[in-house]
């Protein structure tokens, strides 16, 4: 069993470990210079790839950064720096740009990928941080990382740490620049939680013949069997030119019919609530979710920003919980 003492031991070391790190943020927070603003400003130029290279944990960094240009709109892959050596410098075209990571800048497996960008004027942007260093020289953007103490001495933890958050600046960067929506997050990124989430109204509404019109001069009687038909609980209702002007819930039904002793008499003009609450096909769907529960309604029309008087579509709150949207 482990003792007291070297459980406070351990903590002490985490809380070291952290520290260092942090102080490295700190570091690279002041080092953050004209420099950056040319690599964004290339990464958002790019209209090919952008490759990424580091090698053992640099290299672990690298595929992280590409993954997190690639999710946010900006195409992105690691290349293997052994396997570059071996025909993957073929990979790379004219077009794309270069991002090498090193700590030293002198790491041999990279040596051959920057002589092959400079000897076919590949852009080359180096994120490093020794300044005498090949890969500084050889640059033509030079993101200095500042000098850090690494944890135990010699473990790559403050310098990759300080890697990876100078490549999520970058993205994030070339991301606001180019005004990447959560829409457009949402377009590459449709599985799972996160998918769920940035869901739109337009993604699960019900469109077309599962839609259930009624015209506004019908009979309650007619009006009474679609209702039962499309099984939604809800009309909506249109007028001659085909514009929502009502909706009529069930649950209006059933309290009408509590206060009138036929409700069959009556026409849907005489019975639905007038502009019904609607929302645009790009609204989120967890938005639509927090439009019902404040409303306390259980549908809402959409429509589309050409005409909020045309209902597209019709949004169901099983629709939301059936898609795993909170």
């Amino acid at each position: 069993m482990v003792s007291l003492m070297s459980k406070k031991k351990f903590i002490i070391a985490a809380k070291d470990v952290i520290n260092l790190e942090i102080k490295a943020l700190q570091k690279l927070k002041k080092n953050i210079n004209n420099s950056f603003h040319e690599a964004v400003n290339e990464i958002i130029k790019c209209n090919s790839k952008v490759i990424l290279c580091g090698v053992g944990k640099s290299g672990i960094i690298a595929s992280k950064i590409a993954a997190t240009l690639s999710s946010v709109g900006t195409p992105s892959f690691n290349l293997s720096a052994s396997d570059s050596s071996h025909g993957d410098l073929g990979r790379i075209s004219k077009k794309d740009i270069l991002i090498l990571i090193s700590n030293s800048g002198e790491t041999d497996e990279l040596k051959n990928i920057i002589q092959y960008a400079n000897r076919n004027k590949i852009t080359l942007i180096g994120i490093v941080s020794k300044k005498d260093s090949t890969l500084y020289k050889a640059a033509d953007i030079k993101l200095l990382l500042p000098q850090v103490k690494e944890s135990g001495g010699i473990v790559p933890t403050s310098s990759t740490t300080a890697q990876l958050a100078l490549g999520d600046a970058l993205a994030i960067a070339a991301m606001q620049y180019k005004r990447f929506s959560k829409i457009d997050f949402k377009k590459i990124h449709p599985a799972g939680n996160l998918g769920a989430q940035l869901k739109t109204v337009e993604d699960i509404m019900l469109v077309g013949k599962k839609i259930p019109f009624v015209n506004s001069d019908l009979q309650m009687v007619s009006a009474l069997k679609i209702l039962n038909r499309k099984k939604l609980g809800v009309l909506i209702v249109l007028n001659k030119k085909k514009k929502t002007v009502g909706i009529i819930t069930d649950g209006q039904i059933r309290r009408f019919n509590e206060k009138q002793s036929s409700l069959h008499s009556y026409k849907v003009n005489q019975i639905m609530t007038k502009n019904p609450i609607s929302v645009d096909k790009d609204t989120l769907a967890a938005k639509a979710l927090t439009i019902m529960n404040s409303r306390k309604i259980t549908s809402l029309c959409v429509y589309d920003k050409k005409n909020k008087k045309k209902t597209i579509g019709i949004l169901h709150i099983h629709n939301i919980l059936k898609s795993n949207i909170s």
